[in-house]
């Protein structure tokens, strides 16, 4: 009898546990209905997903969520991540969902699991407007193809370019992609139908040039066996409003009535419409090399100073931190810290955050070798004349030998933060809506690549030049008083 009482406690205890940890009862849908869904969206594939000249993301798939999470009565917070940081971001559960005009395919569909199909794509080639020698796949022999990575229009090229003798040039986005053919450095581009008939209405320089060839369809994306609940929520919104015509409205929106090109309203005249999303992105590009720098300067004389100890243990940790985080590019650390870790620790980590933190390792590591060097710099004879007045060597190194190294460091300490400064225009790629990504953001709209990247070119070297001033002060006070 007392068995049986033991063991139906237990097996009580494991049921309050598996509930509570969501494995015997899934999410009911009143739960789901409080929970905030991180939905996770491209930047530069309009019509489906853009910013507007407000700021707002709109387009076919914003409109298509914000419609069903009113529909279904859920909440959610869009992060804009771009195409490729999205679906990492969904592959590593740092978000709940993935919108994005994502194609359903079979490798995909090993690792997500989508909605019904909200929307029936196709593959178009394109060439510029002036071109008149390549109207069929036949003239690509030889020459050079742009596609945008992980769209149909990169795979049905692949699918093709042996046949016919071309090459393939990829691209993170829609507006440096066309840009690409514009130039002439590819002949064509192969891109999805309403995305590339969207942005020829908008004026992007090019020319369809072949009949529509059949294509997957685009669905909502959710880690596979998560968020089930979200997923039926989304095919019953959407069932909804086909049946009320809301969907259709949507569609016509950006495809039919799509808006014309806006009339060119040159330098001046986008600087003041772009201005205050580049003014965010700005201030977002110094807070993230400010804290950075900061963080990064505390670590930079800890190592500095593990670096150059008598320690053997002490050191070689030192010289690990340095090696591997001068030794491997920013753009690799920045992945392995907002996709890699989480995913092997299973926790969810902002992109500002992780960001941050990437910056300031990378950046500590190199201030660790200014730290050394300076150290090093003065001359040995002061440690050995304080310590022969009796100080002990951490006073000696903090009153006496720090002091001067300091002073030999602030013109490195400056051009490290000008290094960071430019290298925050790394982390657009896990999303982080700084200077260059609103540049980006930007040109997904309007497609004036070469007068935005001037408009941004100049805010940089702007900022730059201030700081430069700043050093070049800092420099002249430090001799004077010296002398």
């Amino acid at each position: 009898m007392k068995q049986k009482k033991r063991m139906s406690k237990l097996i009580l205890f494991f049921v309050v546990v598996l509930t509570m940890l969501n494995i015997i009862s899934p999410i009911t849908k009143a739960e789901a209905k409080e929970k905030v869904y991180q939905i996770a969206t491209d930047i530069t594939f309009a019509p489906f997903e853009f910013q507007d000249v407000s700021g707002d993301f709109v387009g076919i798939d914003m409109d298509l969520i914000a419609a069903i999470a009113k529909d279904q009565g859920f909440k959610y917070e869009m992060k804009p991540l771009g195409f490729n940081a999205a679906v990492q971001a969904l592959e590593s559960k740092q978000v709940d969902a993935v919108i994005a005009g994502m194609s359903i395919t079979e490798e995909r569909q090993k690792k997500f699991d989508f909605s019904e199909p909200y929307f029936d794509s196709g593959i178009i080639m394109a060439v510029d407007s002036d071109n008149d020698t390549v109207a069929s796949y036949d003239d690509l022999k030889g020459q050079k193809v742009a596609v945008k990575t992980g769209t149909e229009g990169a795979s049905f090229a692949a699918s093709i370019k042996d046949e016919y003798g071309f090459s393939i040039v990829t691209f993170d986005d829609s507006a440096n992609m066309y840009e690409e053919v514009r130039t002439g450095n590819s002949v064509a581009v192969f891109d999805d139908y309403p995305v590339l008939a969207y942005g020829i209405k908008q004026g992007n320089g090019l020319k369809i040039v072949t009949d529509k060839e059949a294509g997957a369809s685009y669905g909502f994306a959710v880690s596979k066996g998560q968020n089930t609940e979200l997923l039926e929520m989304f095919n019953a919104g959407l069932a909804n409003l086909k049946a009320s015509g809301e969907y259709q409205e949507i569609l016509d929106k950006y495809l039919e009535t799509g808006s014309e090109a806006e009339e060119g309203n040159g330098f001046f005249g986008l600087l003041k419409e772009s201005f205050p999303s580049l003014l965010s992105g700005l201030k977002m590009t110094l807070i993230l090399t400010v804290v950075s720098l900061l963080i990064a300067t505390v670590l930079g004389i800890i190592f500095g100073l593990l670096r150059i100890a008598k320690n053997k243990v002490l050191s070689t940790i030192a010289v690990i931190y340095i090696d591997i985080f001068r030794g491997t590019p920013l753009i690799v650390q920045a992945f392995f810290i907002y996709f890699g870790i989480p995913v092997a620790l299973d926790f969810r980590i902002s992109a500002v955050a992780a960001g941050l933190i990437t910056l300031s390792l990378n950046a500590g590591a190199y201030m660790a070798e200014i730290v050394r060097g300076g150290i090093q710099s003065v001359d040995k004879g002061q440690m050995e004349a304080a310590r022969s007045l009796g100080l002990p060597y951490g006073k000696a190194m903090r009153k006496v030998v720090l002091p001067q190294a300091i002073q030999l460091m602030i013109p490195a300490f400056i051009n490290q933060f000008v290094i960071t400064l430019k290298d925050t225009s790394i982390l657009s790629i896990i999303g982080i809506n700084e200077l260059t990504q609103s540049g980006k953001i930007i040109i997904a709209r309007n497609l004036e690549s070469f007068q935005m990247w001037l408009i941004v070119g100049i805010m940089y070297f702007i900022v730059i030049m201030i700081l430069t001033k700043v050093s070049n002060v800092l420099e002249r006070r430090i001799k004077n008083g010296q002398a």
